[in-house]
């Protein structure tokens, strides 16, 4: 049931039997007898009436506007990386100062900081703009430069859709600034021109729910181990000014706990609004991460179902037992 917005909860007490939606055609009432919260901001969790937790505004993570570019020279480009190769460390070297392990000081990083200070010496972007910055993803052989992660955008609010707007807005107009400084002053891209948008902005945090055990900073750094593990999720933290790459081999579990929100029944909460502090959300808040959280969250519900098992009582040997039949690793 696509193209269809979450906006209420139907709660009985504090038990949650579905939701309603708005639409093109109108308004609906979806039952159900569990629900899964994958919203990222925890939108139906927190007006159910959950214990949820949101970052003030000025300590959320910066949001941004991804684009990718086409008419790249990938063979000049190419060029001019191995020329002057970027590392990790060079994070640290511009408007940012970033923790690492120390392991990850000296790895290649595909950074772009360079031509971005160059424009603004020069007067190609205005000073204020000094957190232009940031990564490229692919360069193909037919010239797209994608996943052009270079626009940071502190201050944007992912709850509040007149925050959204303006900062979709500033985002897109450093885009286009962000394409000239590389025009300018990078190999390869004198004739780069804007392929396309991310379709939305991306925001990386806001709420999160207060739930049956919140993840930990020491959980996250220290390869916790759980009796309730859903899956495991290697040592990767990306936030908050830290940065550990997932290069040893270490990880943590994943626990079925954290997506359970407090005070609402029959709700599950997956995606980056699982339950953890704020160096644990650098962690959870990552696509690999909401994967193992989302398939998580999915099989307890079909066996909650199944077993007509309430969720805070459920079978979870029936759960991991599932989870490995699906070729999840758990421990």
């Amino acid at each position: 049931m696509l193209h269809r917005q979450f906006v209420a909860p139907i709660m009985d007490g504090n038990i949650i039997k579905g939701i309603v939606t708005e639409s093109k055609s109108g308004r609906e009432a979806i039952l159900s007898r569990i629900v899964i919260d994958a919203t990222g901001d925890a939108d139906v969790a927190e007006r159910a009436g959950a214990s949820t937790i949101k970052t003030p505004v000025e300590a959320m993570q910066a949001a941004s506007v991804m684009f990718h570019l086409a008419g790249v020279n990938k063979r000049a480009f190419m060029e001019g990386v191995r020329a002057d190769p970027q590392t990790y460390a060079d994070w640290s070297s511009g408007e940012w100062h970033v923790e690492t392990s120390g392991k990850e000081d000296k790895m290649f990083s595909p950074y772009l900081g360079k031509p971005f200070a160059q424009a603004i010496k020069d007067g190609v972007i205005p000073a204020r703009l000094n957190t232009i910055a940031g990564t490229w993803g692919a360069l193909h052989d037919t010239g797209e430069l994608t996943y052009m992660n270079l626009i940071h955008l502190s201050g944007c609010d992912g709850t509040d859709p007149d925050s959204m707007t303006r900062f979709e807005i500033e985002g897109r107009k450093q885009t286009m600034l962000a394409i000239e400084a590389l025009r300018r002053y990078t190999p390869g891209c004198a004739g780069a021109r804007l392929r396309n948008f991310g379709m939305t902005i991306g925001i990386r945090d806001t709420r999160k729910i207060d739930a049956a055990y919140n993840l930990t900073e020491t959980d996250v750094r220290n390869e916790a181990r759980f009796e309730d593990t859903i899956g495991i999720y290697p040592e990767f933290i990306d936030g908050y000014g830290v940065l550990i790459l997932p290069t040893t081999g270490r990880y943590m579990q994943i626990p079925y706990r954290a997506l359970l929100p407090q005070r609402v029944g029959n709700l599950l909460v997956a995606g980056r609004a699982i339950g953890g502090d704020r160096i644990a959300h650098a962690a959870t808040r990552n696509m690999a991460c909401c994967a193992v959280a989302g398939q998580g969250a999915g099989v307890a519900a079909a066996l909650s179902v199944r077993l007509g098992q309430d969720l805070t009582r459920l079978d979870l040997a029936a759960v991991k037992a599932e989870l490995v039949r699906q070729d999840v690793r758990i421990n």
